[in-house]
């Protein structure tokens, strides 16, 4: 075998080599294209269903007056907690500082969907604001699941002025679960020292809950 036909021989094998290498990449990438293509098919399907269901709960709120700052009369309010799981009920009177919290109240109640922003003319409700136990105005009374679980009562919780911020107002109704926040609040614990009152229960509550 002369040097010239050996090298074509060793030329043809490591072709050969090479050919079959190379097979073998093409196909291990078409199957990781396949499996990205998979994954990003199954990625997709599980995008669309959650848009899907965050448009059907974004019409049932909408529906229920979400996103928007309204007045009710007392009867309407056992309505209203049991249909939406999350409400912010301002028990108000007409005064300065009841309109300051109209003012921040309108601007959330766009920000946060999520959530039903309602108000009540306090004197015109004694069963509600005697059940209750609705003293000083304004008072929101935060409720989640037909209970109501907290209180943000005057603006001692907000810097003690009446010209504290929408963002200090989010902020606290975010420390109990209300609304849905971003931001540094959303991790802050529930108060526990509450005692929860069902808008089902015709019992008074523990007068702790007032203060």
């Amino acid at each position: 075998m002369d040097e010239s036909h050996a090298k074509q021989i060793l030329e043809q094998q490591v072709l050969t080599v090479a050919r079959a290498v190379e097979d073998k990449i093409d196909g291990e990438i078409a199957a990781l294209d396949r499996l990205d293509l998979d994954d990003f098919e199954a990625l997709r399907e599980r995008r669309l269903q959650q848009l899907k269901k965050m448009a059907e709960k974004r019409s049932r709120w909408l529906s229920l007056g979400h996103g928007e700052y309204t007045e009710i009369p007392e009867k309407e309010f056992f309505v209203a907690v049991k249909a939406s799981d999350r409400v912010v009920c301002h028990f108000y009177r007409e005064n300065w500082p009841c309109k300051v919290m109209d003012k921040h109240l309108s601007i959330l109640a766009k920000q946060h969907i999520e959530t039903r922003f309602l108000k009540i003319h306090a004197e015109k409700s004694p069963f509600l604001t005697e059940k209750l136990r609705i003293i000083v105005l304004p008072t929101l009374a935060l409720v989640k699941n037909a209970k109501v679980e907290d209180y943000v009562v005057g603006f001692d919780e907000l810097g003690g002025t009446d010209d504290f911020s929408t963002e200090q107002l989010e902020e606290r109704l975010a420390k109990s679960q209300v609304i849905s926040f971003e931001g540094e609040a959303s991790s802050y614990p529930t108060k526990s020292n509450k005692t929860k009152r069902s808008v089902h229960q015709s019992e008074t509550a523990d007068s702790s809950d007032s203060d």
